[in-house]
């Protein structure tokens, strides 16, 4: 059985443990409010988008893009999003593990035909271990969100598709739906299917940020309740002419899609990230208050023991005297 000091210095270091775990969940938190903050501020933008893209397509449904034509794959790119740092739960692993899934998928075209851009340090570390080739250095992104960064990559990715450098494109993100709640989702970039993206859901609890079971299952039972209508997109009617035709108008507007999907991968991903590290610092720090009261506990009953054994001692030597 332990001592009362070796108790009590573990009590302290337990202690000691929980403040820190305590005090990273509130920079957490506070990170996970910005991240929410910048997804609002993008949300206008991508509603506007999807609705001007919604009605050219009810317009027309067949119209053609090189963004949108199937082809054999031969050479594939894949954009995967992960954390710079951990402490975090099984956030980075899950993406990591879903990766390798899709890179056994991809095995049969061999190492030299598989381009990872791994926007944050844990996925590109991985990246470099299993000796894949690496299209850069994105792992500022995964801190700092950056529109303009994420616009260069669409750029490119786009480029070497129609050129037909790449034949395939695909994201592994985590969506974020609510602080409790973050989907590992994987799916494809290029070709992009335009009906498939605009129809997603993309639903988000932007305003909690707690992680607590009741109100978790509160925001759910809420969720399953609530209806939600869509509005159906029309289509232009004769008054719209469109120069210089419908082909041309949707090969300028899906850049500025693919340019979108990749920041709001970033975003959500970014979110999803500080999520994750809330839950699971809080997860620890309840489990050091559980480990403190029984820590308490023992100390107290050792004291009391201790305590039992001196006046029995003091007993046992008056009754011989």
């Amino acid at each position: 059985m332990p001592s009362l000091k070796e108790i009590k210095n573990r009590i302290a270091s337990v202690n000691s443990t929980r403040k820190i775990t305590s005090a990273m969940k509130m920079v957490a938190s506070s990170k996970l409010h910005h991240a929410q903050v910048m997804i609002e501020n993008m949300l206008p933008y991508e509603n506007m988008l999807e609705h001007i893209l919604k009605t050219f397509l009810a317009s027309e449904a067949d119209a053609q893009t090189v963004f949108d034509k199937e082809r054999t794959v031969r050479r594939v790119a894949l954009i995967v999003y992960s954390s710079n740092s951990s402490l975090c739960g099984g956030f980075n692993a899950n993406v990591i593990k879903m990766m390798q899934h899709a890179i056994e998928e991809y095995e049969h075209l061999g190492k030299d035909n598989i381009v990872i851009y791994p926007i944050g340090r844990k996925v590109a570390e991985k990246v470099v271990k299993l000796g894949l080739t690496v299209a850069g250095d994105f792992m500022e992104l995964a801190d700092k969100p950056n529109a303009k960064e994420c616009k260069e990559i669409a750029c490119e990715l786009g480029r070497k598709f129609a050129d037909g450098e790449i034949d395939r494109v695909e994201m592994i993100y985590h969506h974020f739906k609510s602080a409790g709640s973050q989907i590992l989702t994987r799916k494809t970039f290029l070709p992009i299917d335009v009906e498939t993206e605009l129809n997603e859901d993309k639903e988000r609890d932007l305003k909690t940020r707690v992680v607590t079971r009741e109100v978790q299952d509160y925001l759910q039972n809420k969720q399953k309740e609530k209806e939600y209508e869509v509005e159906a997109a029309k289509p232009l009617n004769d008054n719209f002419i469109v120069e210089p035709d419908m082909n041309s108008v949707l090969g300028s507007l899906i850049p500025k899609l693919l340019h979108l999907m990749v920041y709001t991968a970033l975003l959500d991903s970014n979110a999803s990230e500080h999520a994750a590290r809330m839950v699971a610092m809080q997860t620890a720090t309840d489990n050091a208050d559980e480990l403190l009261r029984e820590l308490n506990l023992q100390y107290n009953k050792s004291r009391q023991q201790a305590i039992t054994n001196e006046l029995l001692d003091i007993v046992g030597g008056t009754v011989n005297n």
